[in-house]
């Protein structure tokens, strides 16, 4: 009688045990699922809050592009060249959106205390300022000019010549869109973008050398001599050297000019006169590039920009952050 008892007793222990054991595992499996849909839960919040502070933050830069358009359209009323100390020219530095809010009378409190914690940043450059890498086919043909202010360039930069006739041939090519042309071989894609010059023969180094003093825009342009580096004032001037280009540098500053003829007048004579073809005191083509911090979200958007008088049109719109390099010395 004592063995059956102490065989029931074991097994109701070894029931109690299975049965806690089984409660256990109940508990532990609900934990972990109720922690999942949990995180889950947790995750699309997190998402959607993201997402909808990426809206908003793009809503507030198409602002911030409108603003900058209408800065490029009252300079173009006033009429005179361009240079670095008109309006358009001066950065804003990172600021609360609140501020530009603050003479908003209809402004709610609310709309004031969620843009305490959002931050704008913009600046408009000069896209004149840069040679132009459009100007190196002319009717067709690669032009004399603009190759020779190139090759100073590439050869103050230390960079391949080489790269240089292979890039301006392989634009001729692109840009001759005649059927004689496609059928004899082979025909580059055009560029749309500086990084894609890649496809006309610069190597990815030279590219990222020249990116501060280039640029590529729809038309051929003349370079700014209020607004360019001494590096690209060297190199668009074909008699100039860097001791001359910066000397012009410090000229502007004080005096911005308004005409080829004073800058003729400052440099002296010259070997070949200066001609509105390649260089100017004037600008159609700007960029814009806004950042805008909000929490934890950065946006970045850059907007090229053509002004034809008073009219100021957006050409295309890139978002997302760019590999930071030193600007060009102005």
């Amino acid at each position: 009688m004592k063995t059956q008892k102490r065989v029931r007793i074991r097994g109701h222990l070894r029931q109690a045990g299975a049965a806690l054991l089984t409660a256990m595992l109940t508990v532990t499996l609900v934990a972990s699922l109720a922690a999942g849909a949990l995180w889950q839960q947790w995750r699309n919040v997190e998402v959607e809050a993201a997402e909808r502070a990426r809206v908003q933050s793009l809503w507030v830069l198409t602002g911030a592009l409108d603003w900058a358009r209408l800065i490029l359209r009252e300079d173009a009323r006033t009429g005179g060249a361009d240079y670095l100390s008109e309006p358009w020219a001066v950065p804003l530095e990172e600021a609360r959106l609140s501020t530009f809010l603050a003479s908003d009378k209809n402004a709610s409190a609310d709309s004031d205390n969620s843009a305490s914690e959002v931050f704008l940043s913009g600046l408009i450059t000069d896209l004149q300022a840069r040679l132009n890498v459009t100007n190196l086919v002319d009717n067709g043909k690669v032009s004399p000019a603009a190759q020779k202010a190139f090759a100073k360039l590439f050869e103050l930069l230390g960079l391949p010549p080489g790269e240089l006739a292979a890039l301006a041939e392989n634009l001729r090519l692109a840009l001759d869109t005649t059927p004689a042309n496609n059928a004899a071989q082979p025909v580059p894609l055009l560029p749309q973008r500086i990084d894609q010059l890649v496809w006309l023969g610069l190597s990815p180094a030279s590219l990222a050398v020249l990116r501060p003093h280039i640029t590529l825009l729809p038309a051929s342009t003349a370079v700014n001599l209020n607004t360019a580096s001494p590096i690209v004032l060297f190199a668009v001037i074909p008699s100039l050297d860097m001791a001359q280009a910066q000397r012009l540098v410090s000229v502007r500053q004080t005096t911005p000019f308004t005409t080829l003829a004073q800058v003729t007048q400052q440099l002296g004579k010259l070997a070949e006169p200066l001609n509105l073809a390649q260089q100017g005191v004037n600008s159609r083509f700007f960029e814009v590039s806004g950042r805008l911090r909000l929490d934890q979200t950065v946006v970045e958007e850059y907007s090229v920009v053509q002004r034809d008088g008073i009219k100021v049109s957006t050409l295309w719109r890139d978002r997302g952050a760019r590999e930071r390099q030193a600007a060009p010395l102005q």
